[in-house]
């Protein structure tokens, strides 16, 4: 259940959590929340948390912070670009190589901790971000450790649809959509919401929508889809808007299905 200080997950008595932010190589202020063991001594092993895709540092990547800080590790969680308390004026865009960067800057900020081991520094991406720290790994190698949790190649199902589903002329459509959209877009002085995987009707014609999942689902939904939905529709997952600048996004999507760049 969500706790008062607007977590979805209790902090453990033996951590101490610290809200920070740092700049990544964009300009972008990436927010996050570096966890400790209280008491702690020495140059410690840390690792940089994030995911699920659209999801933010007070879920389960936060929760998964305090899971390592409570076994030793420094742990910062952070929400990525445009995502929650971060920065990027135009929220929930779902950029692969902003989250890749995110990742480095993690790094970058772990790496000026007195109590951080440089030569001990790893990365934990969740869900639709752990392509993105796999990517953070192969090009900076100051990581010296990589783990995923429930990994999708979000980058992939951008480009071909869930488990390539899109056709070739599906994926022509999709890029004529997104191209024509960006004309709306620019005339209107707004930014188009929708999902990362665009839908099509019955007629095989692009079908954007900006709603992910619908307010109550048929009886005989897939289980996992059941329980996305039990996380991101219902209370359990929805962290209450915080006052901290700039404003919190709308609540976050199921990580395969969440709002990306227009």
């Amino acid at each position: 259940m969500t706790t008062s200080d607007g977590y979805t997950f209790p902090l453990d008595k033996n951590v101490e959590r610290t809200s920070v932010r740092f700049k990544n190589r964009g300009g972008l202020t990436v927010a996050g929340d570096l966890c400790v063991p209280k008491n702690a001594t020495g140059r410690l092993p840390a690792l940089a948390v994030s995911g699920p895709f659209g999801a933010v540092k007070e879920q389960s990547s936060g929760l998964d912070a305090n899971e390592c800080a409570r076994r030793g590790y420094v742990a910062l969680a952070f929400a990525p670009s445009f995502t929650g308390e971060s920065g990027g004026t135009v929220r929930d865009v779902g950029s692969p190589d902003n989250y890749t960067e995110d990742f480095s800057a993690a790094i970058d900020f772990l790496g000026l901790q007195k109590i951080v081991d440089r030569e001990r520094i790893g990365v934990q991406g969740m869900c639709g971000l752990s392509g993105m720290a796999l990517t953070a790994a192969a090009s900076d190698s100051r990581i010296k450790a990589v783990a995923t949790s429930a990994m999708y190649d979000m980058s992939r199902s951008m480009s071909r649809g869930y488990q390539d589903s899109y056709t070739r002329e599906q994926r022509q459509k999709v890029i004529d959509y997104l191209s024509r959209q960006r004309w709306t877009d620019t005339g209107k002085g707004t930014y188009a919401r929708g999902s990362h995987e665009v839908p099509f009707d019955s007629d095989g014609n692009a079908a954007p929508s900006d709603r992910v999942l619908p307010k109550t689902l048929p009886a005989d939904t897939d289980p996992i889809t059941n329980i996305f939905f039990d996380y991101y529709r219902t209370e359990r997952g929805d962290p209450p808007a915080r006052s901290t600048p700039p404003p919190r996004g709308p609540r976050p999507r199921r990580c395969r299905s969440s709002p990306s760049s227009r």
